[in-house]
């Protein structure tokens, strides 16, 4: 139908935006539900976009391999500096990651191979509609078992308190390694999927703001479940568009509505105990 066609001609770069913006808000999730706020899954993003991006235009590698290669570098980055700094925690865990994602950019940003600041032009657009699907959905598939099994049992332990955990006999060194390399390896394919439809990438999509972005999306929708993440990462993503209206005022409402959802919502939009106590008090009346 040309009704069809005409829509999905305009809107089709947002729907893709809003698949890639949910796996991100996943892959911060884990290290979220492991008790780590960690801040550089934009980094993750962002060596996953250009180790895909360059595969294709240097060496002429088909799409499901640079979409593996795109999960695989960013997964054995997290693993080389993980070791030494999941050692911290709270804040300086925070500033240690947001630092490493600081020089991810700036490596990126002086390199030749990677266009500098000007960024890569001309990527293939390989990306479509089922890829995303198909990632997204898989990824809620692993996440849903991970979360049921006992890896996800110790994750919670370790966010409550993790010396208990470790008495309980938790490897906790290891538990938080797997969720930070696994965090970076759903980041890092992302990456790779954005990458491929945007037909170009550049340093400043993958700074401090949209590390906040990543952070916000999560907490916007509640770490409770795996629906709130991906919620919180459709809001964000389709807030923009709806207040265009509102022109160089978006992001003052943007963040009114951000400050109002930790004032009166702390644990998110979507958390699943209050929303079985809002039916359980409907059924009642």
């Amino acid at each position: 139908m040309e009704w069809l066609d005409n829509y999905w001609s305009t809107y089709n770069t947002l729907v893709y935006s809003i698949g890639v913006h949910a796996l991100l808000a996943l892959s911060i999730w884990l290290t979220l539900a492991c008790g780590l706020l960690s801040l550089a899954n934009a980094a993750f993003m962002g060596i996953g976009a250009y180790v895909s991006a360059l595969l294709s235009l240097q060496a002429g590698w088909p799409f499901a391999a640079v979409l593996a290669a795109a999960g695989v570098v960013p997964a054995l980055v997290a693993l080389i500096i993980g070791i030494p700094t999941l050692r911290l925690s709270g804040v300086y865990l925070a500033m240690a990651t947001l630092a490493f994602g600081e020089v991810v950019r700036i490596i990126v940003l002086n390199l030749e191979i990677t266009g500098g600041p000007e960024g890569l032009n001309g990527i293939p657009q390989s990306t479509q509609g089922w890829h995303i699907l198909a990632i997204l959905a898989f990824t809620i598939y692993g996440l849903a078992r991970l979360r049921r099994s006992r890896v996800g049992r110790a994750f919670e332990s370790i966010r409550e308190d993790d010396v208990a955990a470790s008495l309980m006999g938790i490897d906790v060194a290891r538990h938080k390694l797997f969720a930070f390399v696994l965090g970076a390896t759903i980041a890092g394919v992302a990456g790779g999927l954005n990458a491929h439809f945007t037909f170009f990438i550049s340093p400043r999509e993958y700074g401090f703001e949209n590390a906040v972005d990543i952070l916000t999306m999560a907490i916007l929708g509640g770490i409770g479940s795996l629906v709130g993440p991906m919620r919180g990462a459709t809001i964000l993503t389709l807030l923009p568009e709806l207040l265009r209206f509102l022109h160089e005022f978006r992001g003052v409402f943007n963040g009114i509505v951000l400050v109002l959802v930790v004032l009166f919502l702390p644990k998110g939009l979507w958390e699943p105990r209050r929303i079985k106590a809002l039916f359980a008090r409907g059924g009642r009346a």
